[in-house]
């Protein structure tokens, strides 16, 4: 979820990464949102020299961690944890440093409850998705989904399956498999753009369940007969996908439709549609 990478203060986007169990933040991302500077990259490396000559030891507790910036590409960044930016950003002159620190200290406690409680995080992405006009049967689909999800990339961990490069090998096998195309051609079909639109969140009832079906039972393939090597969990996909991809081929049959569909949730084509 896009949540999980970017949080947002008084509009300006924030980036962030869970890295040892704790949020670490993009330090110019925040500079810029307390700054307004038109180059908070500069604005950044200049304080990282004023602090460095006065022996502030704040620097050092920065890392350097891959984070995605404009061009959807991953660079190394310096990202901070909710302690050490308190301390960065008292030394920013800023009006709006106060109302920051209350912000991040809200942030991390809510990212603590959620660890403790998860079903809170489940509250929390219902409400999003109900801000946006999302349907009741459809968010209860796609939080579904999200846990099986999860208990996919789990066992694929376990298979010693670790990159994204991976992952997404893995998920095209079962998406092939079950619909006949790649997540990619799935993206072309509905028409989002390649990089900032989660394609599940434009997925119907249907095209949901069918995913669902085809990740889960790749799961269970797998945890019975734990393959061990990445080809190996590639036929395991492969498998799962099928399963899905048959049961949606019976279902076309008795609808007399295709499941697959450039149908979208994209708001401001529809209000475009209902003007015309």
């Amino acid at each position: 979820m896009e949540q999980n990478k970017i949080v947002v203060f008084e509009s300006r986007k924030i980036r962030r990464l869970w890295h040892n169990d704790e949020w670490y933040f993009s330090v110019v991302d925040v500079c810029g949102a307390l700054t307004d500077s038109s180059d908070a990259g500069a604005y950044w490396r200049k304080l990282k020299q004023r602090l460095n000559k006065e022996g502030s030891e704040v620097v050092t507790f920065c890392h350097g961690l891959k984070l995605e910036a404009s061009d959807g590409k991953k660079y190394k960044t310096d990202c901070a944890n909710t302690k050490s930016m308190f301390r960065i950003i008292q030394s920013i002159p800023s009006p709006k440093a106060e109302p920051f620190k209350q912000w991040l200290a809200q942030v991390g406690y809510d990212r603590v409850q959620e660890i403790e409680n998860p079903e809170l995080a489940q509250e929390r992405m219902k409400e999003i998705y109900e801000l946006k006009g999302y349907s009741k049967d459809w968010i209860d689909k796609r939080l579904r989904g999200i846990a099986v999800r999860q208990n996919l990339t789990d066992e694929w961990k376990d298979r010693g399956v670790d990159t994204e490069r991976d992952y997404a090998i893995l998920t095209a096998d079962i998406s092939k498999a079950t619909f006949g195309i790649t997540p990619a051609e799935y993206k072309k079909l509905k028409k989002l753009d390649k990089k900032n639109q989660n394609l599940r969140d434009h997925m119907t009832d249907l095209e949901l369940i069918f995913t669902m079906l085809g990740e889960r039972v790749t799961t269970e393939i797998s945890q019975k007969e734990k393959p061990e090597t990445f080809e190996k969990n590639r036929k395991v996909a492969k498998r799962g996908g099928r399963v899905a991809g048959t049961a949606r081929k019976e279902t076309e049959k008795e609808l007399g439709r295709s499941v697959v569909t450039s149908d979208n949730f994209l708001p401001s084509a529809r209000k475009k549609k209902k003007l015309s």
